[in-house]
């Protein structure tokens, strides 16, 4: 039949209203339909799910946010939502806010960072994205390039708001996610955060490979998704970053052994600092840039003594007092060569004790007297990567004694070194060289 004139004018200003209405009346938490006038480059996501799932979650999201204000805020993919409840059971004592969406990619953060994250106020941010615009094709230059939008809004927002950025985890060739590429994201990542003082970041990929670049199949059972285990391990690798961030509550009860002292306050860097860089620390920093001028670690040189009594961190913030701890911080170039040392020099016999904890690939050292004893993430940096009783990524205990100019070194009750050979006198030191390293009850007994 034949639609007259009038009517066909009327169906078709009807269905034009119905569509503006239908405009009108979209969710503010939907998708955008179109890329134009969007920030960053690369994929966003249309796909009928993610559609449901990015506004469905948003909007639950918006009605919680007064709750959520001041919240350390997790913000990322699938890996991050998969976290679900059990988030904050994995960080007992602090406010979180999961703002993780499955399929996301460094673009869909960005659009999203401003009311998702940034309008709660949050009081540390925990960020994991990347390996979804991998499966689109994405290229590592572009991706990093997101990043970049992603950390100019947020120090636009606060540049002192933490910012603890994860590297992308392994996955696997199957997953149209292969090493190579995961590798090359990572590596610009950090050449891109390199001097930022507001981004810690952590090596979750080595953390998760299973020595070929591959996830661990143990801890991701489709090579892309962590499991309960998996989640378990990440929440210990970033709970001493939070920590030494005072984004995590610390209660440490412990009472001093007779006849010990403290050698750090635990409050500040009184009886600490910094002693001139030795001839021998010179010539090594020098021949280490020579063979390697892009990969050699920073290694300022001290050419006169300083004290750090009264502060409650180094004047260029690498050694901090925190929470009881002596925290060797993140250094925002990926490797930093410093050593902290005691004013005060020991000439008599002694028991040394501490605990010390390490993030993932965390390097640093103990000096005694001069000679350094290798304190490190063992399970991992080495070189006690046998030890039985070493708890990763957990308090170690430290022992060392020295007598008559030998000292023996235990780890746990674990020996390091049984016969260390230290000068007659000399201080006490710890190393900053990658990754975070935190000691604590550091004491001495004099023999």
């Amino acid at each position: 039949m034949k639609v007259p004139h009038c009517c066909l004018r009327f169906l078709l200003v009807l269905s034009f209203s119905f569509a503006a209405y239908a405009e009108t009346e979209r969710s503010p938490f939907a998708i955008p339909e179109t890329n134009e006038g969007l920030p960053g480059e690369g994929t966003i996501r249309r796909y009928e799910w993610f559609r449901n799932l990015w506004e469905g979650r948003r909007s639950a999201w918006a009605k919680s946010a007064e709750a959520d204000r001041g919240a350390v805020v997790f913000l990322g993919d699938s890996i991050t939502q998969g976290w679900g409840g059990a988030l904050g059971a994995a960080f007992p004592g602090v406010k979180v806010a999961n703002r993780g969406i499955s399929g996301d990619t460094t673009r869909g953060v960005l659009i999203r960072l401003e009311e998702d994250v940034l309008s709660l106020a949050p009081s540390g941010i925990v960020l994991l994205i990347g390996t979804n615009d991998l499966d689109e094709d994405g290229t590592p230059e572009m991706i990093a390039g997101n990043l970049k939008l992603i950390l100019e809004a947020i120090a636009a927002y606060d540049s002192e708001l933490p910012v603890v950025l994860c590297e992308v985890f392994p996955s696997h060739a199957s997953k149209n996610r292969p090493t190579e590429l995961i590798q090359e994201v990572n590596e610009r990542y950090r050449k891109l955060v390199k001097g930022n003082e507001q981004v810690l970041v952590l090596d979750t990929f080595e953390f998760f490979d299973d020595g070929s670049g591959d996830a661990i199949p143990e801890l991701f059972p489709d090579l892309l998704h962590l499991n309960e285990a998996g989640y378990a391990k990440w929440a210990a690798a970033l709970r001493p970053i939070l920590e030494g961030l005072e984004l995590l509550p610390v209660e440490e009860p412990f009472a001093l052994e007779e006849g010990f002292e403290y050698l750090f306050n635990g409050y500040d860097l009184t009886g600490w600092g910094y002693e001139v860089t030795s001839q021998k620390d010179i010539a090594s920093a020098a021949k280490w840039k020579a063979a390697d001028p892009e990969g050699a670690a920073e290694w300022p040189i001290v050419e006169e003594p300083v004290a750090f009594d009264g502060l409650a961190e180094s004047p260029d913030g690498r050694f901090a007092a925190v929470n009881g701890r002596l925290v060797v911080r993140i250094p925002s170039s990926y490797r930093k060569i410093q050593q902290l040392h005691t004013t005060r020099q020991f000439s008599k016999d002694f028991v040394l004790r501490m605990q010390f904890r390490a993030s993932p690939f965390a390097d640093s050292g103990v000096y005694v007297r001069g000679p350094q004893l290798q304190c490190r993430d063992y399970a991992l940096a080495g070189p006690y990567e046998d030890l039985k009783n070493y708890n990763p990524q957990g308090w170690n205990d430290l022992e060392i004694t020295v007598r008559d100019g030998v000292a023996r070194c235990l780890c746990n009750g674990e020996v390091l070194e049984a016969g260390m050979q230290v000068p007659d006198t000399g201080s006490i030191g710890v190393e900053g060289d990658r990754g975070q390293m935190e000691y604590r009850r550091i004491r001495l007994k004099e023999l």
